[in-house]
């Protein structure tokens, strides 16, 4: 099994005031009106699935899985956090206007927007949603790629009308560089990254993933969840996440578990230096969305206290947890998983039949959340790791269905 560190300063409290004037559920529940009626969302929340051939095979009550997949055309969870984050900064920018969310996103400001250029750098689903939310509010993008960004990624947020800048570096050279461009040129960083002097963004766009947790307050019935795999990266998506749940469930939240690429695992260095920490690796995963080297100082302020567990998939699981996915097993559902949105069931299968599974109190009882945090958004690299075509996937899941 790979790593697994369980993380000592994680308490059970309840959810402390100073955290929630940053990120609260109020908050997240006003991102999903602002974002209700964006074109490119789904007005539906996206399905919580059940895997009963999957719990059962190993040992446990429940395992369900979360599918963003379906969220938008976008095809991953990120549809939610940059365009939110772009919403709070037009509405501040235009207070006189008294602009309304969905006039906004309709494109109705477009022309005092005109001048507002927005960037960020992205290993693909981040750049794709902030190029798509501006080109729907009227203002210009440029995104910054990194050298392991494929050509396919780039094409899908070129298509979005954002201007494309791409660096020799990684990921964490691409963030350095998106906010040189900013204040050479005069641009907003729209990040969910954060770093000093840089942090009110970052919030924004934590709050908007905060929205999966709100849906899933009206979709999950029965005993609460035991144990929620989070997808790391540098911390956002967990941060939101775990914000939520945490003061949903105070005290008896459920036991929630980072999961990072073993070459990207910034988030557990993290939690065995007790302060944010660079990976300890190369950082080129195949699983793009979470080759990330640096942990976001502001996530870290929520991870450390509530996060029982890190630990790291190599690549290679999070493969074969794409299959697992594609082809249904068990008799569950197929599901369209990406490589960063099967990291959660490749830590679970990891840790099946490993200390790790004692150790995080996994059995019998155990109710279990996965996130599928994006589809196929680079197809032609899901055919070739997944060993079939997403339409094939979307086909067998359609007949499951009937």
């Amino acid at each position: 099994m790979d790593t697994l560190f369980i993380n000592q300063n994680a308490g059970r409290s309840t959810y402390p005031g100073e955290l929630s004037r940053i990120l609260s559920i109020e908050g997240a529940r006003e991102c999903r009106r602002w974002l209700c009626g964006w074109e490119l969302l789904s007005p539906r929340p996206t399905p919580l699935r059940t895997l009963p051939g999957l719990a059962a095979r190993l040992g446990l009550a429940q395992v369900c899985i979360k599918d963003e997949s379906e969220r938008s055309p976008l095809g991953s969870f990120k549809a939610l956090g940059a365009p939110a984050a772009l919403l709070r900064l037009v509405l501040e920018r235009l207070p006189e206007a008294r602009a309304r969310p969905e006039d906004v996103l309709a494109g109705r400001f477009a022309r005092p927007l005109a001048d507002l250029v927005v960037t960020s750098a992205t290993d693909g689903n981040h750049g794709r949603a902030l190029a798509a939310a501006a080109r729907s509010a009227g203002c210009r993008c440029v995104i910054v790629l990194h050298a392991h960004v494929s050509p396919e990624r780039e094409e899908a947020i070129a298509a979005y009308g954002a201007r494309i800048v791409r660096i020799t570096g990684d990921y964490d050279a691409s963030v350095r560089e998106a906010d040189r461009l900013a204040r050479e040129n005069g641009w907003q960083v729209v990040s969910d990254t954060s770093y000093p002097g840089y942090e009110a963004i970052p919030r924004d766009v934590m709050q908007g993933y905060a929205v999966i947790a709100d849906e899933l307050r009206g979709q999950h019935e029965g005993e609460p969840f035991t144990h929620v795999f989070l997808q790391g990266g540098v911390g956002g998506l967990a941060a939101g996440m775990a914000s939520y749940l945490w003061e949903q469930w105070g005290a008896s939240r459920p036991r929630l578990i980072v999961v990072e690429p073993r070459q990207a695992d910034c988030l557990l260095q993290s939690a065995r230096a007790g302060a944010p920490a660079r990976a300890s690796g190369s950082v080129d995963s195949v699983m793009a969305g979470l080759a990330c080297g640096e942990t976001s100082p502001l996530a870290w302020r929520f991870l450390q206290p509530c996060v029982d567990a890190f630990m790291t998939v190599s690549d290679a699981q999070a493969v074969e947890a794409m299959r697992h996915l594609a082809e249904g097993r068990h008799g569950d559902v197929p599901i369209l998983a990406g490589e960063s949105g099967a990291a959660g069931l490749a830590a679970l299968l990891a840790l099946h039949g490993a200390p790790g599974w004692e150790a995080l109190a996994l059995d019998a009882r155990s109710r279990v959340l996965l996130l599928n945090t994006e589809g196929a958004t680079a197809p032609t690299l899901y055919a070739s790791l997944a060993g079939s075509d997403p339409s094939d996937v979307l086909r067998r899941q359609a007949a499951w269905n009937r």
